[in-house]
Order: structure tokens, then sequence, then C-alpha cells
């Protein structure tokens, strides 16, 4: 080995070993992730308790309750869609509950030739997971108030708009089930979860970073034969 090598073949090890030590990293956080969404599905499928007089985003995230009351008939109707079902709304309805509070619940899904049925109805069951949903950022327009279309669950926004509490159940199951919307329950699908394509991606840099390396060297050793 000449000394013209020694610079490069260090270069190329510390680059190496930087990635491959970023894509181990990326495989631990995958290892952590995937514990992580163990427990919130845990969470999420648990048994139903009753509806917290003072429900806390943190402690009470994804809370499985049931409750007994009224669907009023108002809805707020969020724009949505179902991969391989197609387009349509969420149903944002409230609930007088039998105790007298007026929540929100996520009835699920509605095709858009469905977004104004008459969906009020009495004497009602029902079983959900209580969510705080992030979905409001800078680029979200405002809602049509007057053609009732959202285009997120902004929940301040539409407790206010229908005078309830700013509390949001998502629904599981109906009983009686009413026609012309489907629930949409809570799920740890949607959380995202890259670690496993950032570490694949890591680990094929530190190939091709090899590879240079090696590439280079063998160029240098050509020069000095």
């Amino acid at each position: 080995m000449t000394k013209r090598m020694i610079v490069p073949l260090i270069f190329g090890c510390v680059g190496c070993a930087i990635l491959i030590s970023l894509g181990t990293w990326q495989v631990q956080r995958l290892a952590w992730k995937e514990g992580i969404l163990a427990e919130i599905a845990q969470e999420i499928a648990a048994p139903p308790v009753a509806l917290p007089a003072q429900a806390d985003p943190e402690t009470d995230r994804y809370l499985p309750v049931m409750l007994e009351g009224d669907f009023t008939g108002e809805e707020l109707h969020v724009l949505f869609s179902i991969k391989n079902v197609g387009p349509g709304y969420r149903v944002i309805a409230l609930f007088n509950t039998k105790d007298g509070r007026r929540v929100l619940v996520d009835r699920g899904f509605a095709f858009t030739n469905e977004k104004d049925l008459n969906r009020s109805a009495d004497n009602v069951s029902l079983i959900g997971n209580l969510h705080w949903p992030n979905e409001i950022d800078s680029f979200t327009p405002e809602p049509d108030i007057e053609g009732n279309i959202w285009f997120a669950r902004d929940l301040p926004a539409m407790a206010e708009e229908l005078g309830a509490e700013p509390l949001l159940i998502v629904a599981r199951s109906e009983t009686p089930r009413t026609p012309g919307v489907s629930p949409v329950p809570v799920t740890p699908t949607g959380i995202p979860n890259d670690h496993l394509q950032y570490a694949i991606t890591w680990f094929l840099l530190a190939i091709a970073w090899a590879g240079m390396t090696a590439y280079l060297l063998w160029r240098i050793r050509q020069r000095t034969v």
C-alpha cells in the first residue's frame, strides 16, 4: 500500500462506520417504534369504560369508552377518502349523552351522495375511542360553513360550531346501527413508522461508500504501478 492510499482508506473506513452506525440506530428505533405501536394497539382494543368527567389528551389517549344517548342529526362533514372505496366524508355528529353532556362522535364514512341523509337516532349505545386528531396546519383551508364541508377534524372549531364539549369519540360500533355511515375506528396503522426505510437507505449508502472507496484505491494503485 502506497502513502497516497492511506488518507482515502481512512476516509472511506470512517465514512462506512458512520453510515453503518446510522443504519443500526434506525434498526433500534424500528424496534422501539414497533413496541410503541403494540402498546397503542392494546390501548385501543381494551375493554370500554365510562366516559371520564374530565378527559385528558395525554392520559386518556385512545381510551375506549361506552356511552348511551341520542344523535340529534346535527353533523359536520370532513372530506375523506378510503383506498379502494372512493371519496366521501367523515361524519362528525353531535351526541347527547343520557347524563346531559354534548360531545362529538366521528361516526365514520359516508359516500358523497349520502352526505345529507338524516342520521338522527335515539337510545343509541355507542362504543368508541377518545381521540384528539392533529390534522390542522397553515395549509389547511378554512371550512365551507354554508356548504358544511370541512377539510380536517378541527376539534375546537367543530365543538364551537355545534355547541359541544371539545371531546371526540371515534365510533367502533353503534347499536342500533344507522344506515348511510360506516365506522372508521381508530387504529395504529396511520401512525408513521419509516425507520426500516431509513435503515435500508443508510446501509445502501454504506455499500455505495465502500464501493467508491474501493474504486478510488484501485485508481490510485493503477497510477502507481
